[in-house]
């Protein structure tokens, strides 16, 4: 296993085309087993192997979790197709492609045939697969307060538990560029009213903004993680 991580590199590149990364990137799957198997606060180690079976597993005394990667920030080009193609390309923040600082791990086992944290965040209208609306429901799980993926976090509560608390959980993950600890609030990438805001922006210059954030996240987290490694 290397011990070297390059934060620009970019997980497509050693991805068949038109396949995901998140499945068959070898070097995004050896990335992740690096960085996040260490101690947690309990003294415990999340140690991470690789799996014929699943993606990657920790399994000890603390329980056996299979993991998965996902990409935890998305251009909406779906969601958002029709506002894109009224902004000209050159009015669009450059496309960093798939790095380091975009990626995590989540449980990707099914619990009772019921959806990952992955698919359900990916479905959910009011999440629309945005990570800082994700960040603030595994928030509101911590406090024990409702929120759009409720159901699908109670599913995974014995992984959320490993973390003694969502502080945690972000420094554990190197997520501290997307909360604002003096406000004690999630930086949202858009505007944002306890979820009754549209997750995805409805006008050019709010998609705009939108996609700068998340360039702008994504740099900073690729910065933590090599000042980690140092």
């Amino acid at each position: 296993m290397t011990t070297q991580i390059d934060v620009t590199f970019d997980f497509r590149d050693d991805t068949p085309a038109g396949k995901d990364p998140d499945l068959l990137s070898p070097t995004l799957r050896e990335y992740h087993q690096i960085l996040w198997s260490k101690q947690l606060s309990s003294g415990h180690t999340f140690t991470l192997t690789k799996s014929e079976s699943v993606y990657l597993l920790h399994e000890s005394r603390l329980g056996r979790f299979p993991l998965s990667s996902d990409a935890i920030t998305t251009w909406l080009k779906g969601r958002a197709a029709k506002i894109l193609k009224e902004i000209p390309s050159e009015s669009l923040p450059p496309d960093l492609g798939y790095t380091i600082g975009s990626a995590i791990i989540f449980p990707g086992n099914r619990v009772d045939g019921a959806a990952t944290i992955n698919g359900a965040r990916g479905f959910h209208p009011r999440i629309a697969d945005r990570f800082d609306l994700t960040l603030e429901c595994i928030r509101r799980h911590y406090r024990g307060d409702a929120s759009p993926l409720s159901a699908a976090l109670q599913r995974y509560a014995d992984f959320f538990a490993l973390f003694s608390s969502f502080h945690e959980y972000v420094e554990f993950f190197l997520l501290d560029d997307l909360w604002d600890s003096r406000a004690s609030r999630i930086r949202f990438f858009h505007h944002f009213d306890d979820f009754s805001t549209p997750a995805v922006p409805k006008t050019p210059g709010d998609l705009i903004d939108y996609l700068q954030a998340n360039i702008e996240f994504i740099e900073a987290r690729n910065r933590r993680i090599a000042r980690s490694l140092m």
